[in-house]
């Protein structure tokens, strides 16, 4: 049975300050009790993948390999949800937008870039609030996690790829390169869960004929840990232990 996108996670200096920012941007409700080690929002409908902060001290350096685009409905409605980021904590940034360019870049409390995208893009049409984890990576890494999730590819142009669930919602989108090198451990990476019953060494050995690469350290999350493992790209994501 293939892994399912379990949750998309940030490694974060307060994780219980960060959930409570996106939580306020994005009106996911906040799961888990007052552990400031871990927290997790949850979207309102209970579908797709949930957003989890887990505890991290690495320094930023660069911008992050991975970001949000939140979509607009229209010029009020972007200006409203950048002012709702703004109140909770996030600020302006310049990362080399053109002055005109309508999407609106900021960061949250933890220095996270994402986008506010303009109303009437085509591209989001089909997606929801969260439009789209834009990422940096390759072709080949597109290819890899439509493979590993099961995710037709809605774009295949020009060494740039898209991917997204046959259910609909969030698009996941490689912008091809050039690729700026890995520094460090990424803030924002990917965890993976399977269905009850489904064979957990079976499906990692399905990942790495893929093309990713198993570590040998896991993680402690609950009982059975996770697997850490990286993608062509040297991304590591995550694959639950059943429980």
């Amino acid at each position: 049975m293939t892994s399912q996108l379990f949750a998309i996670c940030f490694r974060a200096t307060r994780p219980s300050d960060l959930a409570r920012f996106w939580s306020g941007v994005l009106g996911w409700e906040v799961a888990g009790g007052p552990d400031e080690d871990a927290a997790a929002i949850l979207p309102p409908d209970g579908s797709g993948f949930r957003i989890r902060f887990l505890p991290g001290q690495e320094p930023k350096t660069g911008q992050n390999r991975a970001h949000f685009d939140l979509t607009s409905a229209s010029p009020e409605d972007q200006r409203r949800t950048v002012a709702r980021a703004l109140e909770h904590g996030g600020r302006h940034i310049d990362v080399g937008q053109r002055p005109e360019e309508g999407h609106v870049v900021l960061a949250d409390p933890d220095g996270n870039e994402f986008c506010v995208i303009e109303p009437g893009n085509k591209f989001l049409a089909d997606t929801g609030f969260i439009g789209a984890l834009a990422c940096d990576g390759t072709r080949e890494v597109g290819y890899f996690w439509s493979e590993a999730l099961r995710w037709p590819l809605v774009w295949d142009q020009d060494e740039e790829t898209a991917i997204q669930s046959p259910d609909g919602g969030t698009k996941i989108t490689w912008g091809g390169p050039p690729v700026a090198p890995k520094t460090g451990t990424n803030r924002l990476s990917f965890e993976l869960a399977l269905p009850v019953g489904a064979d957990h060494q079976a499906e990692v050995a399905r990942l790495v004929s893929l093309g990713a690469t198993r570590s040998e350290a896991e993680e402690g999350d609950g009982e059975g840990g996770r697997v850490l493992m990286f993608d062509p790209d040297g991304n590591e994501f995550f694959v639950q232990r059943p429980r």
